[in-house]
């Protein structure tokens, strides 16, 4: 007998028992289109958080002051945060790096025109910030050196405060009053949308000197960014600010100095865990399905054992037996792959789709995405289930011996 004819007359015994095909896939396809929706939704976030850091900006090292860092019992010195002087230095002392900017949030503000209000961030920070964190201009300019230079008041809104506060006027050159401070619009910024959550069209771009000296009146700096020459030798650029910071504030190492590859890499791991976590109780229903499988095959032999004998007794081969239950228990576990997959990624479909009108998440959703591989991983593995529970049932057909099983009732 053919492969061909052997699949022809695996189905033909499937369609014959409808029910009883069903209820043996169906712990196949519960387990697959458990693995095929944990997939989706740890690649979706994956790729979600890939596009997130892209948007931020590429090629950053963050250093930012952690006095979580200290031991306990620890004197705690005289740091008390990252400075300017630290920006300055590492701009000037480290060779690897090609640019570099400070940041310094003063959290959420009301910014006031007319009779209109909004809640907004204050952000200040340097002219590098613009091209490190991937941000355009739409109309006028940014923070300038001369701005830092004389703790202007002057500041670059967001799309969003410009529409809410400023409407339909021409916003260049009007007067907004933040955290009763007024200060000048001299640009507006390119609509960015939120990623991680913070909405950046809300935000209000100062001179971080202004911030400093104006608003909240520390000389600290929150995060410094900065970005290497070249990208291949960022561990290089992190361990020279990391010494450069260490003989600035006398070996005081209270500081994280990361990458964004390195932050993404942490972020991938756990997505991994968690996918394997979840991977692996989806597997115990794959298992249960092919416990199944072979339940069920064990009762064909049986049902079919004068069959089996009368193809013996016409010149089928060992091996033809065993082929034609090995095809026939893979083709009821491809199956049910098959539908599993389907099954999965409708879900996936669905998941996504629910989340994003119901604003969860951020207000985004969650994002999903099915790969080939898995799709194409799924269908092989759940093929491969029923060949392994099928060789002990398709084995065991293939050793009768035809005098019995034709006297067999």
């Amino acid at each position: 007998m053919s492969l061909i004819d052997s699949l022809i007359t695996a189905l033909a015994n499937l369609r014959r028992h409808k029910l009883r095909s069903l209820l043996t896939m169906l712990g196949v396809i519960i387990g697959v289109a458990a693995v095929i929706l944990m997939v989706a939704l740890v690649e979706g976030a994956r790729s979600k958080v890939v596009e997130e850091f892209r948007r931020l900006g590429s090629n950053l090292i963050i250093i930012v002051y952690d006095p979580s860092l200290r031991k306990r019992g620890e004197t705690p010195g005289t740091l008390e945060g990252l400075r300017m002087e630290d920006v300055e230095a590492i701009l000037r002392e480290c060779p690897s790096i090609k640019m570099v900017s400070a940041e310094l949030e003063a959290g959420s503000q009301k910014a006031r025109y007319g009779g209109e209000e909004l809640d907004v961030v204050i952000d200040g920070c340097q002219p590098e910030y613009l091209y490190l964190r991937n941000l355009q201009i739409e109309r006028g300019r940014f923070i300038t050196q001369e701005d830092l230079d004389s703790w202007a008041k002057v500041c670059a809104i967001g799309k969003e405060v410009q529409r809410r506060l400023l409407g339909n006027r021409d916003p260049i050159g009007e007067s907004i009053e933040i955290a009763g401070v007024s200060v000048t619009v001299v640009g507006v910024m390119a609509e960015k949308g939120k990623t991680f959550g913070q909405d950046w069209d809300k935000r209000v771009f100062v001179p971080i000197t202004s911030l400093q000296k104006r608003f909240i009146g520390v000389d600290i700096v929150g995060v410094i960014f900065a970005q290497p020459h070249d990208p291949e030798r960022t561990t290089e650029a992190m361990d020279e600010v990391w010494q450069l910071l260490m003989r600035r504030h006398n070996n005081q190492p209270y500081f994280r100095v990361d990458s964004q590859e390195r932050l993404l890499s942490s972020i991938g791991r756990v997505l991994s865990i968690f996918g394997l976590v979840v991977g692996a109780i989806a597997g115990l229903s794959l298992l249960v399905g092919g416990i199944g499988i072979m339940n069920i095959m064990l009762v064909t032999v049986a049902e079919r054992t004068r069959e089996i004998g009368i193809r013996k007794a016409v010149g089928a081969r060992n091996r033809d037996i065993l082929l034609q239950f090995l095809i026939e228990s893979m083709t009821l576990s491809g199956m049910g792959g098959i539908i599993g997959i389907l099954l999965g990624w409708g879900t996936s479909v669905l998941v996504g789709w629910a989340t994003q009108q119901a604003k969860l998440f951020g207000g985004e959703g969650l994002t999903t995405h099915l790969p080939l591989w898995a799709a194409t991983a799924g269908f092989v593995f759940s093929a491969a289930v029923g060949i392994f529970f099928g060789i002990y049932p398709a084995w065991r057909a293939s050793r009768l011996n035809p005098i019995e099983a034709l006297r067999y009732e």
